[in-house]
This record gives structure tokens, C-alpha cells and sequence, in this order.
């Protein structure tokens, strides 16, 4: 392709949808944003809904910008290594269908975070926000740990910590121990009564999202409530063991931390960094170069000029190609 092709960029996550539309040489010309979470469904991530979001947003981005062709793109979302079949099976055939698209990259998320913090290099990349992936590289295969959804694992993660901080609030609701008042103080200012709180929560299709919004509280009550300052250390504590299980036991690996969790500051990211230096002493931290968008933007303009190097795999990063290409 030309230095002049067009390419989309998409960050699908928990807490919404993030779109860019850019060329090669030029680079991002256009952003967009929708705060609504993809659905799943019986086939997982709802491949209806996410055209849904996704054509307006890339259809005003493409008029704005004057890009006329979109030779590639890359299209991260979270879930997809798990809950993807659906979206394997429909997205490709359809950006072919609506923008001409016919070289596709499906990229989990976890991929998307690991370029946009590392670029293509070895090492491991923890991404923290509404839910909790790591994923490491030797440049020869991927390896991923949790990323299991808010009900099955996620450990750490903003849903984790809310859900953790919720708990203990109705522990002091209820007058068990290990309950925290302060906790149950926040969770009512913010949710109304505790006992509400069940029916409130459970019918909720962006349940994680909910769930991740109390994390911050948890991180407000840290200094001087035990209860939520172990809450945190215990996400560290899963956060490592997550970046451990990945990370290239040789060489000298990199590992960076990204995500909107690590906004929280200090109570969380200090226990990290103890919990990272013991488990992977032979990686170096280094700081995140960007974020999933930013690797989503990477392998994209990779993929629309031949550059792209990075391991293939059918779960994590799969590019097709449509016919018409």
C-alpha cells in the first residue's frame, strides 16, 4: 500500500469504544469515542452491536478527514481471545463490505496494550483498567494470563477492587468481620442504601464498569482504613502474579504497567512496584510508551505497509485478508 493509505484504528474495552481514522503519512486525522460497552452474547462479543457503534463513528471520521480509501485496520477489543467467534466470523466480511476495508487485523486487547506500551520488543505488559489482562512475548508466541472476565478472574482489576470494596461495605452493614465503615459510608454517598444495592447491580449489562467505579474509593480510604489498604496490596499482589506467568524467563525483558487503574496513584502502584521487584528480578520496568489505542494505531499502520512482525496467533492477533485486497 501507499504511504497515503488509510487506515482505522479501534480500542473496544469495558468502559466503551475508542475509534481513529488516520493515513500512513499523515498519521491520526480524526478520534471518536462511545461510552457504551460492546454487548456479548450467546456467541460473546455481539458482532451487530459493535458495527452498530463502530460504522457512524468510522463513517463521520472518514467525511471529516477526506480519507476516501481505508486499506487497513486494526480492530482491538477486549474479550476477544475467549468471547470472539462472533466477531472473527462477521467483522472482517463486513468492513469489506461498508468501507472497503480488506486487510484486517482482530487483536485482543491485551495485544493492542503490549504494542502500545512496548512496541515490538520481549517482555511482558501488565493492562489494568475495568478488567485485568497480562501478556508477554519472546517475539516467537504469545502467553497471556487471566483477562478471564469480572466473574471468573480479572484479578486485580478495577472490577476486582470495587467488587472487594463493596464487599467489605456490606460486611460492615451487616456486622461481620473484616467489614470497613468507611467503605460502607462511600458506598452508600454513591449507590444509596447498601441493602438496594443487589438489584441495582445485578441486572446491569455494563456490571464490571459499575463495579470498577467504586475502585476509586477504595484507593480514597487506603491511607487510613487497614481494610482497603490490604484490598489493594492483595490486586498487587494478583497483578504480579499475572506478569510473572508471562514474562520471558530469559534475556532481559521489559514489563510496563497500563491502564486507567494505575490513575489511582500510590496506594496501589507502590505495592505494585514491591510486588514486581520480587517476582521478576531480572526484567527492568520501564514506563508505558502509550496506551491500547496508541498499539491498536501501530499495528495498523504496520499492517497497511507490510511491517508488521509481530507473532500471528488465532486467538490474540489474526490478520485476514478479504478478497478484493
Amino acid at each position: 500500500m501507499t504511504a497515503g493509505a488509510g487506515f482505522l484504528a479501534v480500542d473496544s474495552g469495558g468502559s466503551g469504544m475508542r475509534v481513529v481514522v488516520g493515513t500512513v503519512d499523515r498519521g491520526v486525522l480524526a478520534r471518536r469515542e462511545s461510552r457504551e460497552p460492546v454487548r456479548t452474547g450467546d456467541r460473546g462479543i455481539d458482532p451487530g452491536h459493535f458495527l452498530e457503534q463502530l460504522v457512524p463513528m468510522v463513517r463521520a471520521s472518514t467525511a471529516e478527514t477526506g480519507v476516501g480509501r481505508l486499506g487497513a485496520a486494526a480492530i482491538g477489543a477486549a474479550g476477544l481471545a475467549s468471547l470472539g467467534d462472533g466477531l472473527r466470523g462477521e467483522l472482517p466480511a463486513a468492513l469489506r463490505r461498508e468501507f472497503g476495508i480488506g486487510r484486517v487485523a482482530l487483536v485482543a486487547d491485551a495485544v493492542t496494550a503490549y504494542v502500545g506500551a512496548l512496541g515490538p520488543r520481549a517482555g511482558a505488559v501488565v493492562a489494568a483498567g475495568t478488567g485485568l489482562i497480562a501478556i508477554g512475548t519472546d517475539l516467537t508466541c504469545w502467553r497471556r494470563a487471566d483477562g478471564w472476565g469480572h466473574l471468573l478472574g480479572d484479578c486485580g482489576s478495577g472490577a476486582w477492587i470495587g467488587r472487594a470494596g463493596l464487599e467489605a461495605a456490606l460486611r460492615a452493614h451487616d456486622g461481620r468481620p473484616d467489614g470497613s465503615a468507611g467503605l460502607l459510608a462511600r458506598a452508600e454517598e454513591m449507590f444509596g442504601p447498601v441493602r438496594e444495592l443487589p438489584g441495582r447491580l445485578y441486572p446491569r449489562p455494563d456490571r464490571p464498569a459499575v463495579l470498577a467505579s467504586f475502585a476509586p474509593q477504595v484507593a480514597a480510604c487506603a491511607d487510613g482504613d487497614p481494610v482497603a489498604g490490604d484490598i489493594l496490596r492483595a490486586a498487587a499482589r494478583h497483578m504480579a502474579d499475572s506478569a510473572a506467568a508471562v514474562c520471558p524467563a530469559t534475556g532481559e525483558p521489559q514489563v510496563a504497567l497500563t491502564g486507567g487503574l494505575l490513575k489511582m496513584g500510590d496506594p496501589l502502584v507502590v505495592p505494585l512496584a514491591e510486588e514486581l521487584a520480587k517476582r521478576l528480578p531480572h526484567a527492568r520496568p520501564v514506563p508505558a510508551a502509550g496506551d491500547p489505542l496508541d498499539g491498536s494505531v501501530r499495528i495498523a499502520t504496520d499492517l497497511a505497509t507490510d511491517a508488521l512482525t509481530l507473532p500471528g496467533d488465532e486467538a490474540m492477533l489474526c490478520v485476514v485478508n478479504e478478497k478484493g485486497d
